[in-house]
């Protein structure tokens, strides 16, 4: 492995760990915005994987592009999903619609 291998590798590393350790100190409270963030970054780097899958680089960054591209709409959509779980819990429950014909109680309650 040449030089520049060892330090992107070192670098792939160093991002993993501090990667872990930011999200390991995340509150809960905003574990939320937090995925609507990494949902943003996966969809760059679902563009970025479109972009590899379609240049005519060769069969093999082809068939990695191809894998890539399935991997981040799968982390993409499933984000959207959780983070839309997420945020339903926060939302009021419905009131009961009045229906046509049904008389107000006495004493008003508007």
């Amino acid at each position: 492995m040449s030089a520049t291998g060892f330090i992107q590798l070192y670098v792939f590393i160093l991002a993993g760990f501090v990667g872990f350790l930011v999200i390991s100190r995340v509150p809960p409270l905003l574990h939320t915005p937090l995925m609507a963030a990494t949902n943003a970054i996966s969809g760059i780097s679902l563009v970025g994987s479109i972009v590899l899958a379609g240049g005519q680089y060769g069969k093999l960054p082809t068939i990695l592009g191809v894998i890539a591209v399935a991997c981040a709409m799968t982390n993409v959509v499933g984000g959207f999903i959780i983070t839309d779980r997420m945020l339903s819990m926060f939302k009021r429950a419905e009131k009961p619609s009045a229906k046509p014909g049904d008389t107000p109680a006495p004493g008003g309650g508007h």
